[in-house]
């Protein structure tokens, strides 16, 4: 049986009660996976717990790009623009599946934020700092360069246009390979698992007291360390350890809507001014387009973060503002998503200026939390925490652990030489499906969510009946992620392992109730649970479309 699966569930918890681990980590998202796999492949005894399913707080809810952080030049913030570029190029070594190579575009417009020599400069900067090299170099293209590149631009305030490369990624997939990778390292890893309180010795944090949200059960794990990665909740956990004092957190909401590709045809990624001085990107996706992103203050349900009529219209305008020829409205908004980013307060300072900076909290009791960051920052998180872990163990118990793999250590889903070696596999898928009435997009939609894996879908595909093609796939996916992915349910499936609710919203449409149907027969659900599962995927949808 796969160790990553729904049904190795109960081995799983046994594992966990009876072990004692070196770290324990509470939270699911990109920062805890990082971890995980950091130190599990070092040779620590690792075990994580996430209380939903894994990345569905922030880590499902970004612009899904791995950026080189442009605008932290803007706050002079060189020192993280230089970390995050240089790990961008890593991340895309890792996984060039899931970190596909996306041109951006920034317009330079009369009275915008950038002009044309600063834009010169600050991606020359920019080059320089995040090593970037060869076709991915920054190109200045003047007015008629612009318009060709991207006609949607206006032409009457255009001056011209900085060029230059960025990388789009699905952030769950990204979050759930991660995880994938670290149970190869022998981690523990399990969904749906929620910490109620810490146990102490000697006044110490040396494990937590935790539930099994599906069946109640509750299990003690024991571990040396305890790290708090839990993005928004850090500070409940931290309040549990009595221990939230001094900094803290400060979450900000981004919203982001997707419509058809149609509706705004945009040839690549553009990142733009909007009339209150901020910028936002557009980016297409597939059948799709999606932008974003807002900056607001939040301090409302975080297990239910909406998306409001006014933030949906403060995008919609500003999208219209920026491509004349652009007229969207509310009936065009396909499907959206609101997450919070859980950054570190500072006196005076509003949503936008806050640092993108990751900061480390010790208790008294030893609680090591970790907040703030950004996705493509979460493998030098890691490495900070494990590092701080590494040397307290060697203190503590004379233990050495190797230094950090991480920067080598291929993620689930490859190994693939480049993105050029990516490319030519959808070839391959594709022509596999062809026959079958799939397109070279159904092709492309396979290898960048599951890279390689796509091959087990395939033979799962070919082995089952059902004379609907796309069922047989959706089928196929399901199977797989149930038993490769820890998939538990129909919203772990359409929103986090496939992204169907976000970016190919009529999918999910044609085929939720075929999809409930299977999961009702892998995990025997009685029709009580078959409806609790079937309203929590409808308040999710209905979550996405409809703005309050």
């Amino acid at each position: 049986m796969n160790n990553f699966s729904f049904f190795n569930r109960e081995n799983s918890k046994k594992e966990l009660q009876s072990t004692e681990f070196d770290i324990l980590i509470i939270g699911g998202g990109i920062t805890g996976a990082g971890i995980a796999l950091d130190a599990a492949s070092r040779g620590m005894k690792v075990a994580l717990i996430e209380k939903n399913d894994f990345a569905s707080g922030t880590s499902s809810k970004s612009t899904k790009l791995i950026h080189g952080g442009l605008r932290y030049l803007k706050q002079f913030d060189f020192w993280l623009v230089k970390e995050v570029g240089t790990e961008r190029a890593i991340v895309h070594k890792l996984a060039p599946h899931l970190v596909i190579p996306e041109k951006m575009i920034l317009p330079l417009i009369e009275g915008g934020t950038y002009g044309s020599w600063l834009t010169s400069i600050g991606l020359k900067v920019y080059d320089i700092l995040a090593s970037v090299e060869g076709d991915d170099k920054r190109k200045m293209l003047d007015k008629e360069e612009a318009l060709e590149k991207e006609p949607l631009l206006p032409e009457e305030i255009l001056n011209g246009a900085g060029y230059y490369a960025e990388y789009r990624t699905d952030d769950a997939r990204l979050t759930i390979e991660i995880l994938k990778t670290a149970s190869q390292y022998d981690a523990q890893i399990i969904n749906y698992v929620e910490a109620t309180e810490f146990i102490y010795e000697n006044k110490r944090v040396v494990g937590a007291k935790v539930t099994d949200v599906f069946s109640g059960e509750t299990l003690d794990i024991k571990s040396k360390y305890v790290v708090n990665a839990a993005g928004p909740w850090v500070d409940e956990l931290r309040q549990i350890n009595n221990s939230k004092i001094g900094k803290r957190l400060h979450l900000t909401k981004g919203v982001h809507l997707v419509v058809a590709h149609e509706k705004l045809p945009v040839k690549q990624s553009v990142y733009f001014d909007i009339p209150d001085g901020r910028m936002m990107f557009a980016i297409p996706r597939g059948k799709v387009t999606y932008f974003g992103t807002t900056d607001t203050n939040y301090q409302e349900d975080k297990n239910n973060v909406e998306t409001s009529i006014v933030d949906a219209l403060y995008l919609i305008e500003a999208v219209n503002n920026m491509f004349p020829e652009i007229t969207l409205t509310l009936e065009d908004i396909e499907s959206s998503w609101a997450g919070l980013r859980p950054l570190i307060h500072e006196e005076g300072k509003s949503a936008s200026e806050l640092s993108r900076k990751d900061e480390i909290f010790v208790s008294d009791t030893k609680l090591i939390s970790i907040a703030g960051g950004k996705l493509t920052g979460y493998r030098k998180m890691a490495e900070r925490i494990v590092d701080l872990v590494a040397k307290k163990m060697r203190r503590r118990f004379e233990i050495e652990f190797d230094p950090i793999q991480t920067e080598e250590i291929v993620l689930s889903g490859g190994p693939f030489q480049n993105f050029k070696s990516v490319k030519l596999y959808i070839k391959q898928v594709f022509k596999r499906m062809e026959s079958e009435g799939f397109t070279k997009q159904d092709a492309a939609y396979l290898v960048y969510n599951y890279g390689k894996q796509t091959s087990t879908i395939l033979d799962k595909f070919d082995e089952l009946s059902e004379e609907n093609n796309e069922k047989k796939l959706v089928k196929a996916e399901v199977w797989f992620t149930i038993h490769h992915e820890m998939t538990c349910t129909p919203t772990d499936f359409f929103m986090r392992r496939t992204g169907r609710l976000f970016f190919d919203k009529p999918s999910v449409d044609r085929n939720k109730e075929f999809v409930l149907e299977e999961f009702a027969n892998y995990f025997n659900w009685e029709k009580e649970d078959l409806e609790f599962h079937n309203q929590e995927l409808e308040d999710k949808i209905q979550l996405a479309v409809h703005f309050q």
